[in-house]
């Protein structure tokens, strides 16, 4: 009984400013199916006063028919389709036209294959505060439960907590304790020094004005890897303390085989090129 009593205290969002626009920037390519399943989940959302602009890093028409067909069903939403020319993976660059088409005070930062909860945008605000960035966290799924969500459109809001305790106990997820803990803003949130680890670009937050201060990511990023921890480290090189939104912000991360690394070496040294001499 003591346990549940927590967990419902626990989950309640405290008053928070709803006074100013929140825009959802989904970076996307080329994966409509997961792309349709989370702008369906972004489009059911406690918190009512965002839009959401799609990054699309040269998507066919099929992705951008889903983003229609969403834009359709929530009318009561701006869906804007940022699309920039397929020359390969240029997620900074796509991310960067995204921030231009934004309209919002707070920018968060989602990839379009990782699936909110209801109170994402809302548990995002709650830790927005003037001076910080978020750097969000994650449920990885596996394969079977990705390809059952993506073929059925499954609302994962509908499901019940044992059936999310089974697909752990199965293996099919790598944690299940974010989806019925949440956890409000605390002390040990707070990381003031830059550090690497849990930086993810799939769930990442910061004032427009902070990011538009750094001129956004960094162009010069190509290929998968590290233009994340590069944005971070650029907005705490400017004075702001980052927050960790474990038990707070997590969003169900679709599986997907890996990307290529051929870049990643490049990019990691221009991280540290940047951290040993910021300009």
């Amino acid at each position: 009984m003591e346990c549940f009593t927590f967990q419902r205290r626990a989950s309640t969002i405290p008053p928070m400013d709803t006074s100013y626009l929140i825009s959802v920037i989904v970076t996307t390519y080329n994966r409509p199916d997961a792309l349709a399943l989370v702008l369906k989940h972004l489009s059911d959302q406690t918190d009512l006063h965002y839009e959401i602009i799609i990054a699309d890093d040269g998507s066919g028409p099929e992705t951008a028919a889903v983003i229609h067909a969403a834009a359709q069903a929530a009318p009561h939403l701006r869906v804007h389709h940022a699309w920039q020319p397929d020359a390969g993976f240029r997620v900074a660059q796509a991310r960067n036209q995204g921030i231009a088409a934004a309209r919002g005070d707070y920018l968060i930062f989602l990839d379009g294959d990782c699936i909110p909860q209801r109170d994402f945008i809302a548990r995002h605000r709650a830790l927005a505060e003037t001076g910080y960035l978020v750097t969000g966290s994650r449920i990885l799924l596996g394969p079977k439960l990705t390809a059952a969500f993506t073929a059925q459109q499954t609302s994962l809001n509908t499901l019940s907590k044992p059936f999310w305790i089974w697909q752990r106990l199965c293996g099919r997820m790598n944690k299940v304790l974010p989806l019925f803990l949440k956890l409000s803003d605390f002390r040990l949130r707070i990381q003031r020094t830059f550090q690497w680890r849990g930086i993810k670009g799939c769930n990442l937050a910061a004032w427009t004005k902070d990011v538009q201060a750094i001129q956004g990511f960094n162009d010069n990023f190509t290929g998968w890897g590290h233009e994340d921890a590069d944005f971070v480290l650029r907005l705490q090189q400017t004075g702001l303390h980052r927050k960790k939104g474990f038990l707070a912000t997590e969003v169900l991360h679709l599986w997907h085989p890996q990307s290529a690394r051929d870049h990643v070496q490049i990019n990691y040294e221009q991280v540290m090129q940047q951290w040993q001499h910021p300009e």
